[in-house]
Parts: C-alpha cells; sequence; structure tokens
C-alpha cells in the first residue's frame, strides 16, 4: 500500500523539484529518457495540473494504484489523469513514449465533448487491439505530434491541438473496441457452456433451467445465442434434438412413436410436428428418402 508520507506532488515532470506549471504545457519523451535515470523506479507521486498518456511497445510496466499493483505487458497504452496518485516500476527492456499535456489545454480542446468522452479521460488502461495494426497507428500519431512538437512551424500550438484531438479520439475508439472484444469473448464462453449443457441433458428441458446453470437471465441467454449463432436459445435446443432424432432414424429400425418416447417427447404427433418444423419433411419421409 502507497503511504501518504511518500506521496511527493510534482508541478512540472518527475524528478524537476522546481518544475513550474504552464498552462500551455505539452511534452513527448521516451519512456527510457527519464526513468533509467531512476533505476527504472518511479516512487509514488501526484502531478496536480498535468495529464499523462503512456505508450509501452516493448517491455513490462508494474502501476501502483493505492492498495493495489497492476502489471501489464506490451503492447498497452495508460492515461493517468491529474490527482491521480500512481508509482511505475519498468522492466529494463521497456520501450515507449509519455505524452504530458496540461489541464488547461485539455479542459480546451474536450470542453465540448460528450461525457461519455469525458469520463474516458480518466484513469484507462488500453491492453485489447482489435486489428494487428491498430497500435501502430497510435505510435504513428505519436511521432507526428513529435514532429510538430520540436519545430517552430507557423501556428505549432493550433496544430498540435488539431493532433491531440486526433490522437485522444483515436485512443476513445479503441477503447470502445476493447470492450466489445471482452463483451464477445465472455458471450462465446457462454454460448460454448449452453451447447456442452444442450448435449449432456436431457429433453425437455426448459430455456431458464439452462440459464439457471450458467448463472444468467433467459433474456441475456437468448441475446447471446442471437449475437453468436443468429439463433434463439430454443431453436437450438430444437436443432439438436432433431438432430438426435435424425441419427435414430438413419441408423436404427426404431418406430417415429418409439424415437419420440426416446427423446422425452410426451405425444408423438408433436414431435413429428417439430420434426417437419425444422427439416421440412416428416420423420417418415426422412426415413424412406434416404433408403431410395
Amino acid at each position: 500500500m502507497i503511504s501518504q508520507k511518500n506521496i511527493i506532488n510534482y508541478e512540472g515532470l518527475y524528478g524537476d523539484v522546481n518544475g513550474q506549471y504552464s498552462s500551455e504545457y505539452i511534452f513527448l519523451e521516451l519512456i527510457a529518457t527519464r526513468s533509467q535515470t531512476f533505476d527504472w523506479n518511479i516512487k509514488p507521486h501526484i502531478h496536480p495540473h498535468l495529464f499523462q498518456v503512456f505508450i509501452i511497445e516493448n517491455g513490462q510496466v508494474s502501476i501502483q494504484e493505492n492498495a493495489k499493483e497492476n502489471k501489464i505487458q506490451a503492447p498497452c497504452i495508460f492515461l493517468v489523469p491529474p490527482t491521480y496518485l500512481h508509482g511505475l516500476s519498468y522492466t529494463p527492456d521497456v520501450k515507449g513514449y509519455i505524452l504530458t499535456v496540461s489541464t488547461s489545454i485539455m479542459d480546451d480542446i474536450f470542453k465540448t465533448f460528450s461525457a461519455t468522452f469525458k469520463t474516458f479521460l480518466q484513469t484507462q488502461i488500453l491492453t485489447h487491439f482489435e486489428e494487428s495494426n491498430s497500435f501502430e497507428a497510435i505510435l504513428t500519431l505519436i511521432k507526428v505530434l513529435e514532429r510538430e512538437l520540436f519545430n517552430e512551424a507557423i501556428e505549432r500550438t493550433t496544430m498540435l491541438k488539431a493532433y491531440l484531438i486526433n490522437f485522444f479520439v483515436r485512443l476513445y475508439r479503441l477503447s470502445q473496441e476493447g470492450e466489445e472484444i471482452q463483451k464477445d469473448s465472455l458471450s462465446l464462453t457462454y454460448f460454448r457452456k449452453f451447447q456442452q449443457s444442450i448435449k449432456n441433458s436431457e429433453y425437455p428441458k426448459s430455456i431458464p433451467a439452462f440459464a439457471e446453470e450458467l448463472s444468467i437471465t433467459p433474456v441475456h441467454l437468448n441475446r447471446i445465442c442471437r449475437t453468436v449463432a443468429g439463433k434463439s436459445a430454443i431453436e437450438l435446443v430444437n436443432q439438436n434434438v432433431i438432430g438426435e432424432a435424425q441419427k435414430y432414424l438413419l441408423h436404427t429400425s426404431y418406430s417415429v412413436s418409439e424415437i419420440a418416447y426416446l427423446l422425452k417427447f410426451e405425444y408423438p404427433n408433436y414431435f413429428s410436428k417439430l420434426f417437419r418444423k425444422y427439416v421440412g419433411m416428416s420423420p417418415n419421409e426422412y426415413r424412406s428418402q434416404d433408403r431410395k
């Protein structure tokens, strides 16, 4: 846990004891430039007036946040808003950038943005990059910003602000993609468990019973099935039952009524009706067609 007595406030960058805050401050540096000086360990500290973005393209970083430590592997990007207490420990092979922007500039360029976007500009750790080149696209933006930052071109400040808007909007979009990836991954996990449960369960079994097994609601289960397979949960259950019925019809001499009984149908005519709905013909027609 980070002790309050060890917290240091920096008006400027880490280690700049006499650093002064500037309302127009924008700075970009390699992580190694400053961190190597401190043996790759940055003690817990706060920047009251500075917003920072860490872009890690190689190595690992441990982020100390109050009572927890979060170890993340490259590639990753994380945002540290002003007044946020944090300490950092890097592996010596770390490679990447630190972008630092004054709160005055951030407030100025994003004052008309949505509340959702402003919420994003809090502590964020981005590790999901849907496309293989999405992280590289961020690095390209950083290098463009770097070229503009260290020259004296006309309307330099205006251009820098434009690049910053581009950069942070790209990060925001990446964060939304990352959320969708996580949601999709969880949905697939539930869907696979549901498929396994269908195979292992005796028919009939209600959708609420399947959902209860997965600790989700029937509505959620149906939403997952429609998202992943384009069908409702009951359609998938029925498809499995019809698949079993087809095996009996093709590989046994059981009558239709006997097959309906084996599959736990209360009434053979309901079984036949369901079979026709999914296969397009009656069970007897299906069996006869195969034997022609």
